[in-house]
């Protein structure tokens, strides 16, 4: 007798929708736990190196980096106290502003972070599957082809949204002057106006997303060869995560130091509605960077970036593996249910 086939199990046992579920919820998790952090951080910066107003910033929320702009002395980032360290800000933040101040300008990062999120998870997940049966001996480099290729996309996609964002916050437009803005900004400069900043972007989230999934492939084998295990375990997969992330955020940071410049730089650039162009290529600033502090200025904020990067890819990754280990369960014992009924 035939087995039925469901279209559950057309890739991995797990559909796309089943993936795309997974990846947001693994999304949200990461923002949950990573964002306070980063919250913590920023308020850490800004009482160091106090904002004026239409500084721009970075902000993550454990998924993206996003530039946020200093509108007013009262924001969540510049808001009263004195903190004597992290331990100090977040006991004085949760006593003085309540727990709910620990994910601040969280929401508005979620409306791209998400998406961008599902994207690329669930695209790396099909791209790897394919490539693997594509590339025969050679299937162990397939995750990172596709690490690269979806982050591309992703990237892509996201780009257009991040420059909408980014003048939404600096200029305060309304929906309709921003949409007359974009038609202003196609008709003089292209399509392409909208993917300004793309390139450095790829130059450090592609190299990054290669070496991140073929780590995390290699080392999530060797793990489960080391603890005997069949299938990788939620410790398995968090740690391959953690391992993995870190090792590409040390390879691309100087890359993130440049991307974080012309960022800023670009910001700036639509805060005051200018039409010039963000300083120079990619590898002339780091030319400058290298002139004006050396070496370790393509290195500048070594450890804050390990200490966010490593627990938000472990955290992703391994609530990411659970989701999809939680569908295909479920749909071997729908499958093995239809098989039941269908011998009685």
């Amino acid at each position: 007798m035939s087995q039925p086939k469901s279209p559950s199990t057309a890739i991995n046992g797990i559909t796309p929708i089943q993936q795309m579920i997974s990846s947001c919820s693994g999304a949200l998790i990461t923002s949950l736990l990573v964002t306070p952090l980063d919250v913590v951080k920023t308020r850490l910066q800004a009482q160091k190196n106090p904002l004026t107003k239409g500084k721009y910033f970075v902000y993550c929320n454990g998924l993206m980096d996003h530039i946020c702009v200093c509108e007013n002395t009262k924001g969540w980032y510049k808001a009263a106290g004195h903190f004597k360290g992290t331990v100090d800000a977040f006991y004085k933040i949760v006593c003085c502003e309540g727990v709910t101040a620990l994910w601040s300008g969280l929401p508005p990062t979620l409306v791209m972070a998400v998406p961008a999120t599902v994207i690329y998870f669930t695209c790396y997940d099909q791209l790897c599957a394919a490539l693997r049966v594509r590339m025969g001996e050679r299937a162990q480099e397939a995750p990172l082809l596709a690490g690269a290729i979806a982050r591309v996309g992703s990237a892509t996609v996201i780009s257009p949204l991040e420059l909408i964002r980014t003048k939404l916050q600096s200029q305060k437009q309304s929906y309709r002057e921003l949409t007359n803005c974009i038609r202003s900004a196609v008709q003089t400069e292209g399509w392409w106006s909208l993917w300004r900043g793309l390139g450095p972007t790829l130059l450090r989230d592609v190299p990054f997303s290669a070496m991140y999934w073929y780590n995390y492939e290699r080392g999530k084998s060797w793990l489960c060869q080391w603890y005997n295990a069949s299938e990788p375990t939620v410790t398995i997969t968090f740690l391959s995560g953690a391992g993995s992330g870190s090792i590409a955020a040390i390879v691309t940071l100087p890359f993130d130091v440049v991307k974080t410049r012309r960022q800023v730089e670009l910001g700036e650039l639509q805060a005051t509605n200018s039409s010039g162009q963000v300083s120079s290529s990619t590898f002339s600033i780091m030319r400058r960077i290298v002139a004006q502090d050396g070496f370790r200025g393509l290195f500048a904020g070594f450890l804050p970036r390990l200490i966010k990067v490593a627990p938000a890819c472990a955290i992703m990754i391994s609530s990411y593996e659970f989701g999809k280990a939680f569908f295909r369960k479920h749909n071997q014992e729908r499958i093995l249910q239809q098989l039941q009924s269908t011998n009685t």
